[in-house]
């Protein structure tokens, strides 16, 4: 098992409450963090799981049905991102 690190941007939030934290916080079993930046809430989870799929999957399934009205709108990880940009610059379509 390995400790993913990811952040999930998610609606339905129009300001940070304590109850909001709480209810999340349970509902993920701790391993968040819930931020709001320009008016955007997101989650920065570490989620230890075997692939960063099944860590994803699993939070976005936790987070989903916490009962606290929100939804996922996307993911965002800095390894995917590394994958991508990988990618791009195999297929020589990277920008830079």
């Amino acid at each position: 098992m390995k400790t993913h690190k990811f952040t999930l941007i998610i609606a339905g939030v129009r300001e940070l409450t304590a109850e909001l934290a709480d209810t999340l916080y349970e509902a993920t079993h701790g391993d968040i963090e819930l931020n709001m930046r320009d008016g955007v809430a997101y989650l920065d989870f570490q989620r230890t799981a075997a692939t960063l799929r099944d860590a994803v999957t699993s939070a976005i399934r936790d987070v989903e049905s916490a009962g606290a009205g929100v939804r996922v709108v996307r993911v965002e990880s800095e390894t995917a991102n590394t994958i991508a940009k990988i990618n791009a610059q195999l297929l020589g379509t990277a920008t830079n």
